[in-house]
């Protein structure tokens, strides 16, 4: 029975620089979002992209451009699908795009905090949010260490990191792997609450 629950949930690898790191998509919630962004998976479009967006804490983000700035040709921008329920947590996937709420094409992010602000709030352009679509299920480390890089602004491009991490390789899982448990901090008491971080979005 597990096997057919992960057979709904693709798998991919992601081989960087940095090392290499699984994640899981949600077809169920994100439909149209997933098939999107398998087309370019199967095309072997990230091939060489690389994050070319580092905020540490924030998220890490990629998929657009080769290792010497040039953005790649795309696909049509698709549906927005923010509002189905999937929050911008920790080690989430989500479509990066511009103001307007269809707008993204094969540009993505890693969420590295628990970024209330990014998710659907209501259909207005401003609080439409970011749309969730997968997580990170082993190899969190490996983002980690990308968020670590220090960055430097160039021309039009700002948090770019001083060094290249380039996407190698995505793979789809043939046969589905359980995530990895992540380490966990010492529960905060009840009593207290960790103070609000204020918004950052670089």
């Amino acid at each position: 029975m597990a096997d057919g629950v992960h057979s709904q949930k693709p798998q991919l690898e992601f081989q960087t620089n940095l090392g290499s790191f699984i994640v899981e998509l949600y077809p169920d919630r994100a439909p149209k979002t997933v098939a999107n962004f398998m087309q370019y998976v199967q095309s072997g479009f990230y091939t060489g992209t690389m994050f070319h967006r580092i905020i540490d804490r924030f998220m890490v983000q990629g998929g657009g451009f080769a290792v010497d700035f040039q953005e790649k040709s795309t696909y049509n921008p698709i549906e927005n699908e923010a509002n189905n329920g999937l929050k911008n947590e920790p080690g989430t996937l989500a479509m990066a795009r511009s103001f307007d709420p269809n707008s993204a094409r094969s540009q993505f992010f890693i969420n590295l905090s628990d970024n209330k602000f990014l998710n659907f709030y209501k259909p207005d352009p401003a609080y439409f949010g970011y749309c969730v679509f997968g997580k990170v299920i082993r190899g969190m480390s490996i983002v980690e260490k990308m968020a670590k890089i220090p960055t430097k602004n160039m021309g039009k491009f700002e948090n770019v990191p001083v060094e290249n991490v380039v996407i190698e390789k995505v793979t789809t899982l043939d046969t589905p792997v359980e995530p990895e448990q992540p380490v966990r901090a010492v529960p905060t008491p009840p009593s207290s609450k960790p103070a609000l971080k204020g918004k950052k979005r670089g």
